[in-house]
């Protein structure tokens, strides 16, 4: 019976070991306002970015990227909206799937008529072949000239080098829904999203404040939410249909076949 008693034990230990480490949610407060956060560890959680299926159509929305994963024994343990896309639903920016880059840098400047994603800085979340993470600005990543396994553009900056983009007013009242992300260590991801309207001055100081991130990029807006296997969905729930370009997502891979 020993032998059997032991195997069971380890098989709790390890099943407790993966209920840890699976990508949950938690609520983060600042003064009045509420949002919903996600830690990832890029040691034990694979980020991937996702677009397309494999016939090349988009998948737009989480419930199909978890019904894609599903049909290749993939269990989707997290996904988040990536950067703001175009009005044919294509990233409006820079977007790279495992080293391969299916849009390219986009310098648009403000005044330009893409709302948001002009506002400068703009800036780029990558995850490089080494699997370290950062945010940083358009034209950093422009004369670095780096390579990405993963990476998504967006815009505005929320936080540069520790100061909030002056570009935003503290006093603003244009509140939105709005989601972002951001690296403070190399191997640490954390994805946020307001559950009330809030201003980009607010959501800055949530990731400046709260959050330690050094550098944040904001992803989007009003259509923004975060999803985990075990909670659901968080964020803007009235926006439901409207559909997604780039789709940030962790799978758990089902083990293979003795």
């Amino acid at each position: 019976m020993r032998p059997a008693i032991l195997t069971l034990a380890l098989a709790l230990l390890v099943a407790s070991v993966h209920a840890v480490a699976e990508p949950r949610s938690r609520a983060v407060q600042q003064g009045d306002l509420t949002y919903r956060v996600v830690d990832l560890d890029l040691a034990s959680d694979h980020l991937e970015l996702h677009w397309k299926d494999d016939a090349g159509q988009p998948l737009a929305g989480i419930d199909r990227l978890r019904d894609w994963g599903a049909a290749r024994g993939h269990t989707l343990l997290f996904a988040a909206n990536a950067g703001i896309y175009d009005r044919e639903y294509r990233p409006l920016g820079l977007h790279v799937e495992e080293g391969i880059a299916l849009r390219p840098l986009n310098t648009t400047r403000a005044g330009s008529g893409h709302g948001n994603f002009a506002m400068q800085p703009n800036g780029v979340f990558y995850v490089d072949q080494n699997d370290r993470a950062g945010v940083t600005t358009t034209d950093r990543w422009r004369e670095r000239g780096q390579r990405a396994r993963i990476a998504s553009q967006s815009g505005p900056m929320l936080v540069v080098d520790g100061e909030i983009n002056r570009a935003f007013d503290a006093q603003s009242d244009s509140l939105k829904w709005r989601s972002g992300v951001c690296a403070p260590t190399p191997s640490r991801v954390v994805f946020a999203v307001s559950e009330v309207p809030v201003s980009f001055h607010a959501f800055a100081r949530l990731f400046r404040d709260t959050l330690g991130c050094r550098d944040a990029l904001y992803l989007d807006g009003t259509l923004s939410r975060l999803w985990t296997r075990s909670e659901g969905y968080a964020g803007a729930a009235a926006m439901m249909v409207k559909p997604y370009a780039g789709m940030f997502a962790v799978f758990e891979t089902a083990p293979a076949s003795p």
